[in-house]
């Protein structure tokens, strides 16, 4: 090994100490980047040579390599934002991407997502968040993950009363009415008989909006005769929908109360479909369909008054706001009340992050060094979401700007070396004047 060997081993410095430079001008750059993971430099020295002194066998270093650039994958701390498509990772899992006719598999720690002109739910680079959908009824499909679109235009449709619950309390001092329950036709018949047009004919009447099959919405009464003590019978009525005016109406049934102002047993009346006197028919272009009439009702010594209606039904409606909640589920809004679940998130995990290979614009993708990754739903082994929320860039500044001087006294110890062995190497030719 000749003097100039010093030179080389410099050189290694000069680039090793470079190149970690640049690994920390990267991490600085992206300090507020939003799911940036740091990097780190790792050296290692080069393979020695070996040189014969009168103690045997030596060996000299020949300078400096860069062994590797290791990706730190820690947490990085949360940001409130305003967003409802803003989400966060707590733990080791990554959101799975994709692009539009590609299957390539992309994994992102940055959830700043927002909906495309076409309904899909991207990252601001247009690539598509990976998810499963629902049914119908609410409950996740089988089969892989897909894109995840909402439509943003249209109605969503409307929901038929199929169920109405009253709670109510019927006043016990209330008059009895006698009600004859012959048909004003029936030779027999004395009356007066129930009449929705007549408040002889009942002691307290109450309200309550229904749908049909169409969604449009409809007015229906209910009304309470006490015919005895502790004993009352309930009706209903509803306008028809074509047109003419006329008025449905009929019998629900008894109400029967203990003496302590309960009833004596639950108590649920259906009203029928169908065109006949007593059934429900509202005479548009709708399916009709019956409504069980469910009475939680007291009767005490007080004011006749309706506490709750509760009924199943809903009008058509548009979409009014798409959200993503704590369990990575989207969740589409509309205007009559409903929401919908659209899709759930999927997350993926690595055996080994540090395999990943870096793929630009906060994407990773998976290599034989990472492994496959194992996808699934947000929970505790792949991560937790956090709504409304932005995972920061994990880089420490403070740690960077140390390592950013001892890197820079590097560099400058080896261009000493560089220079040291120019003098010598001059010295070495001047020997020769």
């Amino acid at each position: 090994m000749g003097i100039s060997s010093a030179m080389y081993s410099g050189v290694s410095g000069l680039n090793t100490n470079s190149q970690a430079m640049s690994v920390i001008g990267n991490n600085l750059a992206n300090t507020n980047t939003v799911g940036f993971k740091g990097s780190r430099t790792v050296f290692a020295d080069l393979l020695s040579g070996s040189i014969n002194g009168s103690g045997g066998m030596s060996q000299v270093g020949r300078g400096v390599g860069m062994s590797k650039v290791d990706q730190i994958f820690s947490q990085g701390t949360f940001e409130t934002t305003e967003s409802n498509l803003d989400v966060a990772v707590e733990g080791d899992g990554f959101f799975v991407l994709k692009e539009a006719g590609d299957a390539t598999a992309y994994y992102s720690r940055a959830g700043s997502f927002r909906f495309n002109e076409d309904g899909y739910l991207v990252n601001p680079e247009g690539l598509m968040v990976q998810g499963k959908s629902f049914d119908a009824n609410g409950t996740l499909k089988t089969g892989d993950a897909g894109n995840i679109q909402v439509a943003s235009s249209g109605l969503v449709a409307g929901n038929v009363t199929s169920t109405l619950e009253l709670t109510t309390n019927l006043d016990s001092t209330e008059p009895i009415i006698y009600l004859d329950p012959l048909d004003p036709s029936d030779p027999a018949y004395v009356g007066p008989s129930f009449a929705y047009n007549d408040s002889t004919t009942y002691n307290y009447s109450s309200s309550v909006q229904v749908f049909d099959t169409l969604g449009n919405p409809h007015l229906l009464s209910t009304y309470f005769t006490k015919t005895a003590d502790n004993t009352w019978e309930s009706f209903w009525s509803a306008e028809k929908d074509d047109g003419s005016g006329a008025i449905m109406s009929g019998s629900l049934g008894t109400l029967n109360f203990t003496p302590d102002g309960v009833l004596s047993a639950a108590t649920t009346y259906t009203i029928p479909p169908g065109t006949a006197a007593g059934e429900l028919s509202w005479g548009n272009s709708t399916t009709n369909t019956g409504i069980a009439v469910t009475f939680d009702t007291t009767q005490f010594n007080s004011e006749s008054v309706v506490i709750s209606q509760n009924q199943n039904g809903t009008g058509a409606g548009n979409l009014t706001g798409v959200e993503i909640n704590s369990e990575g589920i989207v969740v589409a809004s509309y205007s009559n009340g409903e929401q919908t679940k659209i899709a759930q998130l999927i997350l993926g995990k690595f055996v080994n992050t540090s395999g990943l290979s870096l793929a630009g614009s906060n994407l990773y993708t998976a290599t034989t060094s990472s492994g496959p990754a194992r996808t699934g739903l947000p929970g505790p082994e792949l991560g937790n979401i956090f709504t409304n929320s932005l995972e920061q860039s994990n880089v420490d500044m403070g740690s960077e700007f140390v390592r950013m001087i001892t890197v820079q006294r590097g560099f400058q110890a080896n261009s000493k070396i560089i220079t040291t062995v120019d003098e010598l190497l001059g010295e070495l030719i001047n020997l020769k004047r």
